[in-house]
């Protein structure tokens, strides 16, 4: 449940959302860290800020834990409507209205995952704030590092977002630019600026055209195979990024990118990774929830990885 936002609407606003234990803010803290972009999020221990564009107004946010509850800070808004967009949208990307013990019986019935979700009740979804914004990420993520595409992401803010001016961001270091728009990268010379492959960037080019033309694109809801057709249709998105894109900005609980790597070392028990279509019939024990049986598996990979 919703806090009831401030009566007082002046651009600084404070509100509380609800959250259903177990929750690990820590796996979520942990996993936006690794994919911030530079200039647009600022991830430190027990804080996630970013910048935001919203009806033509620029703010910034920031999202903290606190008891059962993320305590929320919007800056920049001075209409409640744009606020109730705001916080919507924050619910999705910290997955605040999933039911846990729902999750946990459907994974459950297999003793794989259901010993994972015992070791880690809490994990939750990370979500995103903007399809478009999750979207392009993805495609800068492809056959590179996560690291690696977090630096191209932060070179993509740098030459296309727009800068923040200092009343805009405020107390918030770290916080300099919005996220390109899909206007903004349309006709621009990505590949060129970002040192990248010319097919990458006719890929965002693509997308970006195909948000201005379906501005509903990464609409939450609907069927998995219908939402992942509509992106696979798009000049350079595969079937992984499909999904991928499907379980962070789409709500899709059932998406699963198959071919991940990281999934696929997660079920290596010593006798070899398993094959992709391994890996997929496996996967069919944990429909509708497989988005979650990704994220225990990535999870658990990253677990076995860490020093």
């Amino acid at each position: 449940m919703l806090a009831p936002p401030s009566t007082a609407l002046d651009a600084d606003a404070h509100v509380a959302l609800a959250v259903r234990p177990p929750y690990d803010w820590t796996h979520l803290e942990r996993f936006f860290a690794d994919h911030a972009s530079p200039g647009v999020e600022v991830v430190t221990p027990g804080r996630y800020a970013r910048t935001f564009s919203l009806d033509g107004q620029h703010g910034t946010l920031s999202v903290m834990p606190e008891a059962d509850a993320l305590s929320v800070r919007i800056r920049g808004l001075d209409s409640k409507d744009a606020r109730d967009v705001v916080l919507t949208r924050i619910r999705a990307m910290f997955d605040l209205d999933i039911d846990p013990r729902t999750m946990s019986h459907g994974l459950g019935r297999d003793p794989l995952t259901a010993s994972l979700v015992a070791r880690r009740p809490g994990l939750r979804m990370p979500g995103a704030f903007d399809g478009f914004e999750l979207a392009v990420r993805a495609i800068l993520g492809q056959q590179v590092s996560v690291a690696a595409a977090t630096r191209l992401a932060g070179r993509l803010v740098a030459a296309f977002g727009t800068p923040l001016t200092p009343e805009e961001r405020g107390e918030e270091p770290g916080l300099t630019h919005l996220f390109p728009t899909p206007e903004q990268l349309l006709e621009a010379e990505i590949s060129r600026v970002l040192n990248m492959p010319r097919a990458r960037g006719r890929a965002i080019q693509g997308l970006a055209a195909a948000v201005r033309a379906t501005p509903d694109l990464f609409a939450p809801g609907g069927r998995l195979d219908n939402a992942v057709g509509r992106l696979m249709a798009l000049p350079g998105i595969g079937e992984w990024t499909a999904h991928y894109v499907a379980m962070r900005a789409m709500a899709q609980a059932d998406a699963f990118p198959a071919g991940d790597v990281g999934l696929m070392r997660a079920l290596d028990t010593g006798t070899g990774r398993p094959s992709r279509a391994a890996l997929l019939g496996r996967a069919e024990a944990w429909r509708p929830w497989r988005a979650y049986a990704a994220i225990h598996l990535w999870a658990e990979d990253a677990g076995r990885r860490t020093p």
